[in-house]
């Protein structure tokens, strides 16, 4: 099963992956609590409230698209993949998001699918203004962050 989104930006295809490929830029978006490797091959860790998440680089290619695989996080997540495919259209810039490979449909799923949704509006905004929303700053939505 998988979670999907679609958002279209108006900066270029070049902004949006470096937004996805740089720890300054991840960092911008998703949470400020971001370090490690983005290159092919390596680990880049992300740490919340409640936890965090390690996601090892397998594909990387300019203006087209991010590949990472879950190597440490909650059950649910670990084994997972999250894919950010990037495509000019007319004047947009469109991301195509997928949080696939879960095993079974669970409410943790359901939470993780708005929160993908918060921070991709908070990607939009960090590469059409120059500033994003991410945690700590980002909508709290429950219990769970």
């Amino acid at each position: 099963m998988d979670i999907l989104h679609r958002i279209g930006v108006t900066a270029s295809p070049d902004a949006v992956y470096d937004a996805l490929t740089t720890i300054d830029g991840l960092a911008g978006w998703w949470t400020e609590e971001t370090d490690g490797s983005t290159e092919i091959g390596g680990v880049v860790r992300f740490r919340f409230i409640p936890g965090g998440f390690d996601m090892k680089v397998v594909e990387s290619e300019r203006a087209d698209h991010v590949l990472w695989e879950v190597v440490d996080g909650p059950e649910e997540w670990v084994g997972t993949h999250v894919r950010f495919d990037i495509k000019r259209e007319d004047d947009f810039t469109i991301v195509l998001f997928r949080h696939e490979g879960w095993r079974e449909q669970v409410e943790f799923m359901n939470h993780c699918s708005t929160k993908w949704a918060i921070y991709l509006m908070s990607l939009k905004r960090l590469v059409e203004t120059g500033k994003g929303e991410p945690a700590p700053n980002d909508v709290m939505i429950s219990n769970w962050h």
